[in-house]
């Protein structure tokens, strides 16, 4: 599995001019789900996310996690992350996640993350979403469980 991580001020996301999930300070993370992963890759993302020290200390060092800082966020599940752009100028999306495996799994972190922080946002799985952000920073990394 796949999350791009941001740190944000702010993000929101919406479908059809609606918006269906936002969130004040803390994390929006896109997550995209490979064909190969495992229901154990599920709980090592969930546990990276909330657990990456990417909010800063009173000496303004990234030693603050998610969970520390009681922080919210946003998940999107965003299928693209899992593109194979090495050759051509057409991406391939032959190593993501079928549709049905991809939802239950980005579904599974959803819970995860539910389980042990107080707000988690999500877009809806399949949509087509417009996402809007304040990246504090900017602080971006990419995690792969």
């Amino acid at each position: 599995m796949i999350g791009l991580l941001q740190r944000v001020n702010t993000a929101s996301v919406s479908v059809a001019g609606k918006i269906v999930g936002q969130i004040e300070r803390g994390l929006l993370v896109f997550v995209a789900v490979h064909r190969d992963d495992e229901e154990r890759d599920i709980a090592r993302l969930a546990k990276r996310i909330l657990g990456y020290r990417v909010f800063p200390d009173a000496k303004g060092r990234m030693n603050r996690s998610l969970l520390e800082i009681s922080g919210s966020l946003l998940l999107v599940p965003q299928f693209t992350l899992t593109a194979d752009t090495k050759k051509g100028t057409r991406a391939s999306f032959t190593k993501g996640a079928d549709p049905k495996k991809a939802s239950a799994y980005f579904d599974g972190l959803v819970d995860a993350a539910r389980s042990q922080l107080k707000t988690v946002e999500t877009g809806p799985f399949g949509a087509d979403m417009q996402v809007s952000l304040v990246n504090d920073g900017p602080v971006t990394f990419w995690l792969e469980s």
